[in-house]
């Protein structure tokens, strides 16, 4: 299952470090969802979030992360990461399955 995303190192560490502070107990996992939205007509959604029933459970280094049965079919092959450069700072999606995404990187249309 780990296969069908992949998160870097980086993102895992500024992942750890935001629990620190908005999962202080370490009893939520991050989730990673899609939503309708967007000016691309997909969003990407990522929050720390309590396990629902049906989500699948990925584990890396150390942190939980849950994805719906429904998100996971426009997740699969994504890579999660930390961008930290001069042209902005926060997550990013690397989608292949995406053939369209909008100049902020946050929605997408597959």
């Amino acid at each position: 299952m780990e296969e069908m995303i992949s998160i870097t190192d980086k993102a895992i560490e500024q992942i750890k470090i935001i629990s620190k502070t908005d999962n202080p107990d370490g009893s939520k996992g991050l989730r990673l969802a899609v939503t309708g939205g967007g000016c691309s007509g997909l969003s990407y959604k990522i929050e720390f979030s309590d396990k629902k029933e049906r989500d699948n459970v990925l584990n890396f280094n150390g942190v939980n992360v849950f994805i719906d049965p429904k998100s996971l079919i426009y997740l699969k092959g994504i890579v999660l990461d930390f961008k930290d450069g001069l042209n902005g700072k926060g997550f990013s999606f690397d989608n292949p399955n995406a053939k369209n995404t909008c100049g902020c990187g946050e929605s997408f249309s597959i």
